[in-house]
């Protein structure tokens, strides 16, 4: 996957000039607030330095997460087309640009993020010309009070793991009460972002949600830790991306975990792969999450036709 051109030119912008050591320095104690779960009351995009280094180190993987996400919601009900947005705790609007990419007829997306670097920066990248009615506002999430507008999709992105459990339940129940269609969660595809998305799921079907993707079914995961549901989207990465990475190839690949619940159920239900494919000479090996809501092994090979076909065709995290 590559960025929007648009994205990736003022992102150039952005970050021409900048030291690549003073950025690789702040996208590590970044990286290191992120990987701990820190929360510690300060924010992570905390100033312009860490706002900067978001965006030239994860900006581009966390734009890939959710517009995987956002592909398998369009997969699941394809005549979905929302015509409004609300993200949550959206940073430099990452989320809006993946959402405007997905449906460019969208209307109208409100942002609320509280770092004010991060909607300084936010602003500045978006401009008038990549949606006119984007909407920034100042709040905490986990503390807001009862949101007043609804939008047809609310997102949720890299934001759960930033808080605390108490709080998490809260955001939720109030994030799919604005959600007028579906409610979009993105977590980092570690053991720790699945079970806060585990947990997230079960709260959605108590509030009477359907589950989109990328579960096929509404039963308990099958799933048992240590093994943990996860996928993977690659990312190009620019010249002063490999700098502050220190890694020589032009691509990395983001693990992220999504879940998606609606107030419709999904047009068709097919199993997920859940695994990266394993192929060998005239056979391919999936793991699948499958719509009676067992996880199972199955081997397809050359006799089975067409499926054979789709299945040497098919990636991690797709329908089949």
């Amino acid at each position: 996957m590559d960025l929007p051109r648009v994205l990736r030119q003022r992102l150039d912008d952005a970050l021409a000039g900048a030291s690549a050591s003073e950025l690789r320095a702040a996208a590590s104690r970044l990286s290191d607030r992120y990987r701990a779960e820190v929360r510690d009351g300060s924010l992570h995009l905390d100033g312009d330095a860490a706002v900067r280094a978001y965006l030239a180190a994860r900006l581009p993987a966390t734009y890939a997460a959710t517009r995987a996400a956002l592909d398998a919601i369009v997969a699941a009900r394809p005549g979905f087309a929302p015509k409004t947005a609300l993200d949550l705790g959206a940073g430099p609007g990452t989320g809006l640009w993946a959402i405007a990419d997905c449906w460019p007829e969208i209307e109208r997306v409100t942002l609320v993020e509280q770092s004010a670097a991060a909607r300084t920066w936010g602003e500045r990248l978006a401009a008038e010309d990549v949606l006119p009615n984007a909407t920034w506002r100042s709040g905490d999430v986990a503390r807001l009070p009862e949101p007043n507008d609804a939008a047809d999709i609310v997102l949720v992105g890299y934001v759960l793991g930033e808080i605390v459990a108490a709080e998490r339940l809260t955001l939720i129940e109030r994030a799919w009460r604005i959600a007028d269609d579906t409610l979009l969660l993105v977590e980092p595809g570690t053991s720790a972002g699945w079970a806060r998305l585990m947990a997230a799921r079960v709260q959605l079907l108590d509030l009477g949600a359907h589950i989109l993707a990328p579960c096929p079914h509404s039963q308990a995961c099958p799933l048992k830790p240590p093994d943990w549901c996860h996928f993977a989207e690659r990312i190009s990465r620019s010249r002063l991306h490999r700098e502050i990475k220190r890694g020589e190839l032009g691509w990395e690949d983001e693990k992220f975990i999504y879940l998606a619940a609606s107030r419709h159920k999904p047009a068709t239900v097919r199993s997920r792969i859940i695994a990266r494919p394993s192929h060998a000479k005239g056979r391919v090996t999936l793991r699948l999450c499958t719509p009676n809501g067992h996880a199972t092994e199955t081997i397809v090979s050359r006799r089975d036709g067409d499926l054979f076909k789709r299945a040497r065709r098919a990636e991690w995290g797709d329908l089949i």
